[in-house]
């Protein structure tokens, strides 16, 4: 028999705890739960959080995604002996989390230290049907002789952010011996939320209650005959001032409608959205390797609990709901990464995306005056409030015992045009031209006034100074080819869609045009090379090979300060390739190999964002064997063999990336206002790719294969495809032979 599609862990490890919390996260969009163990280890870092739920610890620190009380620990005590994979012997484990429903689980057979034999069964799921339901069961049988089973659970207030505290405990009740509550406000921010369980237990259970230390605790205990299953259901819900007023009083009331259902009849409905989930968004890929299925299953599920699809203030943060890294901040991770494949198959998602950056136009309006510029500058970082959150400084350096401040803020300003740009490419996918004569042209205008802005006149040209592109090893340079080519973009589309909708601002058409007439952009040299920035190619440049072998780790910064890096031909990511994927016809095949294979020698790819890009434009320059090679690294940047790599939480824009390889990639796709285009590029061991696309209000169904490219039209108007250069007219269906 086949196993289910899942993430599967075979053997317990205390090394890859944290790891694998994070593999087997569990979440719906609203909130995300950490797959930690039920009972506690050592280093175990469990975690539960709600989008949009942060605090300040400090008043001079930047808000951080609140680690709400924990529900899904569980002391199991049997016969005395405190449940442990670290005591007695594991006979046999397996953990997984099942992607069609959801569902993470773990069978354990368990032998104590007198031994006795004991088999667990642990579940747990966040329904997908319901944003406020969680719900866990325990199914233990003592296997040689009756037993004496203890389990104490409840809502767990001790939790905390790394240390810091952000929650001050107002109340903690039972009601009617049958349900426990704990309600909870952020210190700073003043968010309430509330949490709540029902119990199913066994007939002639004993139940106590106590509250202590912040933690609201129920404990059962039964006597269970050889052989006879103890089975304990927990169903909870979590709801904030948010998104109600009295979430102490909504959440009592959902607490007691479900506490009428079953874990397993709550189980069916939210197995029920997520089968509906797959048939409408899943990529599904024929390989040689099952690996490669695994990746993109893992990528998609993630999104999808990672994005709160429900409410456009909040965003993506680049952890998603996995964790704490990054302290739950949003990056342009989320326009340029993750927006697409919400674009792309539920364009309302991408929409909602884009209008909480526009919900927060002012702030960046206000950022800008603050550092001197016109328009809107966005955070590098930013949470609920729309303000900038990027700490000032980084760790501290223990050998000087200085703080080296983070430059982000300060200069890492692409992040205007990217949001640009996300904004051109939903219109060009949607024609929702109520959005863009209103948010979008806003944002739009906004973000190119700052780079009219932003701007040194030099005379015959304009220069933007002082920024740092994508490569985060290259700080502070004049003339990012990446930053200039994006904000030339920026303003050009700002000025196309003022003509469009009649918009005469002419403070922003007449500087605007002179931008675009005179803006510097880095061009091809003799050897076709197109700069990276005005003084990237006359740095020396070293031997990186020891350094990409150990790549994500930062190795290199062992061996020299960050500054010595910056003084030489060394990038921690794809900076030049990024543009050459983002504007696939601006420069010749030729520009494009020669620059690919030139920037990715020097590239550590010590980033998780940098090696599906590369895999991207290596299909396109027909390098199948690189394409694929940087497609799979892609792939284990979480789940490949490291112990720590995601232990504070999974790489969102990497998951993305790997969604975006496949699509723009290996299919080769051209999408356009005017166009959709593609031009197949498979990897040698794939036989076939399926998938789904959105465009324009049409629903595509693609099934590529060596041979023949089959295009089936779901719903909307006919329209024209262009594949390998030929056009064709799809009404209901197209099947177009592959030439070589």
């Amino acid at each position: 028999m086949n196993k289910k599609r899942g993430i599967y862990e075979h053997g317990f490890d205390v090394h890859y705890l944290n790891k694998y919390s994070s593999l087997l996260a569990l979440g719906n969009g609203y909130l995300g739960i950490r797959g930690t163990h039920e009972e506690d280890y050592t280093g175990q870092t469990r975690g539960m959080y709600v989008a949009g739920v942060y605090n300040k610890a400090t008043a001079n620190e930047p808000s951080e995604l609140v680690n709400l009380p924990d529900i899904t620990g569980i002391v199991i005590e049997i016969d005395g002996q405190p449940f442990s994979l670290l005591d007695g012997e594991v006979l046999s484990y397996e953990r997984s989390l099942q992607f069609e429903t959801g569902e993470l689980r773990r069978e354990v057979v368990w032998k104590s230290k007198t031994g006795a034999r004991y088999e667990l069964l642990l579940q747990r799921f966040v329904a997908k049907h319901d944003l406020h339901v969680i719900a866990s069961k325990l199914t233990l049988i003592s296997l040689d002789q009756p037993a004496a089973v203890k389990i104490v659970t409840g809502i767990n207030a001790q939790q905390t952010n790394f240390g810091k505290q952000h929650l001050i405990e107002e109340s903690v009740r039972v009601f009617n011996e049958e349900i426990i509550q704990g309600v909870y406000k952020t210190t700073e921010s003043g968010v309430t939320v509330a949490v709540g369980s029902s119990f199913h237990i066994p007939e002639h259970s004993k139940k106590t209650f106590s509250a202590k230390n912040r933690q609201l605790l129920a404990a059962i205990s039964q006597e269970v005959a050889k052989d006879e299953p103890f089975v304990f259901e927990k169903l909870s819900t979590v709801y904030t001032s948010h998104e109600c007023d009295r979430p102490e009083t909504v959440s009592l009331e959902a607490v007691q409608a479900i506490a009428l259902q079953q874990y397993e009849d709550l189980l069916k409905r939210s197995a029920a959205a997520w089968k509906e989930f797959w048939e409408q968004k899943r990529i599904i890929i024929t390989s040689t390797d099952e690996f490669d299925q695994t990746a993109m299953d893992f990528a998609l599920y993630h999104m999808e609990i990672m994005t709160p699809a429900h409410d456009d203030r909040f965003s993506i943060g680049a952890k998603g709901l996995t964790g704490e890294g990054y302290k739950g901040h949003v990056f342009w991770d989320t326009e340029i990464f993750l927006a697409p494949f919400h674009l792309y198959t539920e364009p309302e998602t991408a929409k909602k995306l884009l209008l909480y950056r526009y919900k927060h136009l002012r702030e960046a309006q206000e950022k800008a005056v603050q550092n001197g510029y016109q328009g809107a500058l966005f955070p590098w970082e930013s949470a609920f409030t729309g303000k900038e959150e990027t700490p000032e400084y980084a760790a501290i350096n223990i050998r000087t015992g200085t703080r080296q401040k983070v430059a982000s803020a300060l200069a890492e300003h692409h992040i205007v045009a990217d949001i640009a740009f996300a904004v051109v490419q939903y219109y060009e996918n949607t024609i929702d031209e109520e959005f863009m004569k209103n948010e979008g042209l806003a944002l739009l205008k906004e973000t190119a006034r700052f780079w009219i802005s932003r701007t040194v006149d030099e005379g015959e040209r304009l220069s933007i100074h002082d920024v740092i592109g994508p490569d985060e090893y290259t700080e502070h340079i004049n003339n990012n080819a990446y930053t200039n080519y994006m904000a030339y973009y920026n303003v050009e589309q700002a000025l196309y869609f003022m003509e469009q909708y009649g918009d005469v601002d002419s403070s922003i058409i007449e500087q605007g045009r002179d931008f675009l007439k005179r803006l510097y952009l880095q061009k091809p040299n003799d050897e076709m090379i197109i700069p990276q920035d005005d003084t990237f190619l006359t740095k020396p440049a070293i031997d990186l090979t020891p350094y990409k072998q150990k790549q994500g780790s930062q190795a290199i910064l062992l061996d020299y300060s960050r500054q010595e890096v910056n003084e030489m031909q060394i990038l921690k990511q794809a900076d030049l390739v990024m543009l050459l994927y983002l504007f696939p016809d601006s420069f010749s095949n030729e520009v494009v190999m020669k620059n690919l294979f030139y920037y990715e020698d020097h590239t550590i790819h010590d980033s998780s964002l940098s090696k599906a890009i590369h895999a991207i434009v290596a299909a396109r320059c027909d390098d199948d064997e690189a394409a694929y090679r940087f497609f799979q690294e892609a792939c284990l940047i979480d789940l490949g063999p490291n112990p720590h790599s995601s232990d504070e939480g999974l790489h969102a824009a990497s998951l993305g990336a790997i969604w975006l390889a496949a699509m723009f990639g290996f299919a080769n796709l051209k999408i356009g206002l005017d166009r959709l285009a593609l031009d197949p590029k498979l990897p040698e061991n794939w036989t076939e790719l399926k998938f789904p696309l959105t465009y324009q209000g049409r629903t595509l169904e693609f099934k590529l294969t060596k041979q023949v490219c089959e295009i089936t039209k779901l719903s909307g108007p006919e329209l024209e495809i262009n594949i390998n250069g030929d056009i064709f007219k799809l009404c209901d269906r197209l099947e177009v032979p592959m030439t070589n």
